[in-house]
C-alpha cells in the first residue's frame, strides 16, 4: 500500500485525475463526502487531503510515502523529501512585480512583499541586492499600492490581476509547477512501488502533453 498525500483544490482534483488514469484509481474519493482518507486495496493506494502548504510535512515525516507540492512550497520550505517528478501540471511564476513606473535604485533598501521571505532573500541575495522582507498573508498585490513595498514576490498565473491593479511583473524569478515527491525512507523500502508509480504517471504526462520529452528526467 502507498499512501499518497494531495493537496486540497483545483491542483489536487487535477492530480488524482491524472493518477487515476495512470492506473491509480480510488472509487471513493470520487463520491459525495467530507472524508479525508480514501483507500483502494484493489489499486493498492491509500490517499488523503491536506492543505497544499502541508504536504511536504506529510511526506518528510512518513505519514505519506508519496505526495505531490508545487515547486514554490519545496522551495520555501525545503523539506527533506526527494523530488521525483516534474508532472507539468500547475504551472505558473514565481515573480517580482511592481507598478509600472517603478525603477529599482541600488542606491536604497528595497522593500519586498511577499509570502514567500526565503525564496525572496535567496533571490535577492543572488543579485547581491539589500532588501527588507515584509511578509504578509493576505492581497500582496495591495502593499506597493498603498507605498508599504516598493515590489512584491508572489505567483503570477496569467498577470489579470496585476494588471487590473496598475502593476507588471519586472522580474520571473523561478518556473513553477506541480512535482511528486517521496518520503526518503518509503524510496528506500518501497522503492519498486514508488518507481512504477513515477514512471506511470510521467508517462502519463507526457501522453497528455503536460510534458516535453526533454522535460522528463
Amino acid at each position: 500500500m502507498i499512501d499518497i498525500a494531495l493537496p486540497k483544490g483545483r491542483l489536487g482534483e487535477k492530480v488524482y485525475q491524472i493518477l487515476e488514469e495512470a492506473g491509480y484509481p480510488c472509487p471513493a474519493i470520487r463520491e459525495e463526502n467530507r472524508k479525508l482518507v480514501f483507500e483502494d486495496v484493489r489499486s493498492g493506494v491509500r490517499y488523503f487531503w491536506v492543505k497544499p502548504s502541508d504536504v511536504g510535512i506529510y511526506v518528510e515525516r512518513a505519514a505519506a510515502d508519496v505526495g505531490i507540492a508545487g515547486k514554490d512550497i519545496l522551495l520555501e520550505h525545503q523539506p527533506q523529501v526527494y523530488e521525483l517528478a516534474d508532472l507539468g501540471v500547475g504551472r505558473c511564476r514565481m515573480c517580482v512585480a511592481g507598478k509600472k513606473d517603478f525603477r529599482d535604485s541600488r542606491g536604497r533598501t528595497l522593500r519586498v512583499a511577499t509570502k514567500f521571505p526565503k525564496i525572496a532573500k535567496s533571490y535577492y541575495s543572488a543579485c547581491s541586492r539589500d532588501i527588507d522582507i515584509i511578509e504578509l498573508h493576505g492581497s500582496i498585490e495591495l502593499a506597493p499600492l498603498l507605498g508599504l513595498s516598493d515590489v512584491i514576490v508572489d505567483i503570477v498565473e496569467t498577470g489579470k490581476t496585476l494588471l487590473e491593479n496598475g502593476l507588471e511583473v519586472k522580474e520571473t524569478v523561478v518556473p513553477i509547477s506541480a512535482r511528486l515527491i517521496a518520503n526518503r525512507a518509503s524510496y528506500k523500502f518501497k522503492y519498486e512501488e514508488i518507481v512504477r508509480l513515477c514512471r506511470r504517471v510521467e508517462e502519463h504526462c507526457r501522453r497528455a502533453g503536460y510534458l516535453g520529452e526533454e522535460e522528463i528526467r
